[in-house]
């Protein structure tokens, strides 16, 4: 049941993705900023500045997150995509 209360949001994020080259630059960027942060994790040790830069990208890409979500809900009509 799970998987049929997500099939809306996957819906209006693959028409987005197809559609919307702003939606696709904010999905892009989040999944660099992904790249780049797991990338840090792996690392056996952080410097300081390495420390900063992973806390730094995670908030950019929490907020990429954010602009994400509002824009599948503006798409879908201002309704919840997913029961929580």
């Amino acid at each position: 049941m799970a998987d049929a209360q997500l099939r809306p949001a996957d819906d209006v994020k693959t028409s987005l993705l197809r559609t919307d080259e702003a939606f696709r630059q904010l999905v892009s960027e989040h999944h660099d900023l992904d790249e780049r942060i797991h990338d840090l994790s792996r690392l056996s040790y952080l410097t300081e500045q390495q420390q900063y830069e992973a806390a730094s990208l995670k908030k950019r890409k929490l907020a990429l997150k954010d602009r994400i979500e509002a824009m599948l809900r503006a798409r879908d009509g201002g309704h919840p995509l997913a029961a929580p």
